[in-house]
């Protein structure tokens, strides 16, 4: 039978400890981190997790503020807002929310922040250092970091261990699978082109999964005691939010699993507003 890694109880935990940080920072220093969420349109998933974002946010301390901007905005305009952001001494981190419109292209707004204010580790500076395992202080992107977390919470050592990362995305495979293997594991990377996935997961110790597909990985899969750590959101037949993994069917043969709702999504929030107070520490000590 798995242990349940329980999300939303770390998550509750890590932004308890933020919370205490922003107290240091403001008592010791005169500092409160300040974090500036972009938006783009009217998207309502987008709304929404911006909303989560702000208030948690608040709760924290944290100064915080959400500039939403129309999506007839140009690609001149978005970058003038996101050096008026850059320049901004009371802005510690700045976050520009996907998905932004055909018009906008991303990859240079994701450049142009500075790669010291780039809470979502997503800068090709930020990225390069995580892939070359740097041993300076820089951002992370915020999912796979709070798995990381995770794994630390619950004692999972990936030192020696096979481990599968389902995904390739930017925002989470990637990132996921240079985390791991930075942590000792040796990393398989699968997508959609792999022809096999069960050639890879029977074997390996650790999986994790960030696909949007239902299913993805069923007790067939898996070998006897591995860690399933499960990113994908899926609504199934049901109406209900479903992760990719067969949680249910999973359960009696794995030795620790993340529930979805509960799971990484909680994490990914609280690891967000970690960050904004790592990037304000990091300025201090960097004497800025």
């Amino acid at each position: 039978m798995a242990t349940i890694i329980d999300g939303k109880a770390l998550a509750k935990k890590l932004n308890a400890q933020t919370s205490e940080r922003v107290k240091q920072l403001q008592n010791q220093h005169g500092i409160t981190p300040g974090l500036v969420v972009i938006i783009v349109g009217t998207d309502p998933a987008s709304q929404r997790y911006v909303r989560n974002k702000h208030r948690t946010a608040v709760r924290l301390g944290i100064y915080s503020i959400v500039r939403e901007l129309p999506d007839t905005i140009t690609q001149d305009e978005l970058l003038k807002v996101v050096q008026e952001y850059n320049q901004d001494p009371k802005i510690t981190g700045i976050l520009v929310q996907d998905p932004l419109p055909k018009q906008i292209n991303e990859k240079q707004i994701t450049r142009s922040i500075l790669p010291e204010k780039d809470v979502d580790g997503f800068h090709p500076i930020n990225v390069g250092k995580l892939y070359l395992n740097d041993s300076t202080k820089y951002p992370v992107a915020c999912t796979p970091k709070g798995v990381m977390t995770m794994f630390d919470e619950y004692h999972i050592d990936l030192k020696g261990k096979n481990a599968v990362m389902i995904g390739r995305s930017a925002i989470v495979g990637k990132p996921m699978a240079a985390l791991m293997l930075n942590a000792g594991a040796s990393v398989s990377i699968l997508h959609l082109l792999t022809k096999d996935i069960t050639e890879y997961t029977k074997n390996a110790d650790v999986i994790v999964s960030a696909t949007g597909s239902l299913h993805t990985v069923t007790k067939n899969d898996v070998k006897p005691g591995a860690v399933i750590i499960d990113v994908g959101q899926n609504i199934n037949e049901e109406g209900h939010l479903v992760g990719d993994t067969d949680y249910d069917d999973l359960f009696d043969k794995v030795s620790y699993i993340t529930p979805v709702p509960g799971g990484v999504g909680p994490m990914t929030i609280a690891t967000l507003m970690q960050q904004t107070v790592d990037l304000a520490e990091w300025s201090l000590e960097r004497g800025e």
